[in-house]
């Protein structure tokens, strides 16, 4: 009797699905609970996002930008996301709840670069502050597997790093002149974070903060 309720007691503990926290580093907070989307609001049709298994998910266009409640000025984030083939995405930060994030707040494109129908722009490929500073390099990994995602805001500079590649190091006073008029966000000292709902599925898991 004691064998099988030991077995049993290891079958469950190996089933059950880790949530966020259990991977938290050091210093930081999971802006994710594992299981349901507390903390989360949707710009758009909420019944388009979910949360199972440790795992936020969009199924596809119409919901917007799923953004945190709370708001965030300097910090680092951590994540990992999952790209499906031609899927497109991103990761908003320091954006209102109001307005296209590209633009009123400020957009890191997530999108799969070698598989999207149609030429991008510089700006375009993932890792980019959307329409101001274009990635450096392409660092994806293979359709459908977890990609790692770290962002830096500290005041003005925007450090954006994919699969321990830095893709973007940039000051944005030095981008304020071209684009601020068209990029007001950029100008902005804090905001929400949130994700994009565009096309297709895509994964979000460990999301972790930490204030700077």
């Amino acid at each position: 009797m004691q064998r099988i309720l030991i077995a049993s007691v290891v079958s469950l503990v190996f089933t059950i699905p880790l949530l966020a926290g259990d991977d938290l580093p050091r210093g930081f907070e999971s802006l994710f609970n594992g299981k349901d989307l507390m903390g989360w609001k949707s710009t758009g049709n909420m019944k388009v996002w979910g949360a199972e298994g440790g795992v936020i998910y969009c199924q596809g266009g119409g919901g917007g930008w799923l953004m945190t409640e709370k708001e965030y000025d300097d910090f680092e984030l951590r994540l990992e996301y999952k790209m499906p083939k031609g899927g497109n995405s991103g990761v908003g930060i320091r954006s209102p709840l109001k307005g296209d994030p590209a633009y009123a707040g400020m957009e890191l494109q997530l999108i799969d670069d070698e598989g999207w129908p149609g030429k991008l722009q510089s700006w375009q490929h993932t890792g980019s502050i959307y329409d101001v500073v274009p990635a450096r390099t392409i660092k994806n990994k293979p359709v459908g597997e977890w990609n790692t995602f770290k962002v830096i805001a500290r005041k003005r500079k925007i450090t954006v790093e994919q699969n321990g590649a830095i893709l973007v190091e940039a000051n944005l006073d030095d981008y304020v002149e071209k684009h601020a008029k068209q990029h007001p966000g950029i100008l902005r000292k804090a905001g929400h974070i949130g994700f994009q709902s565009y096309n297709k599925r895509v994964e979000f898991r460990k999301i972790f903060l930490k204030a700077l």
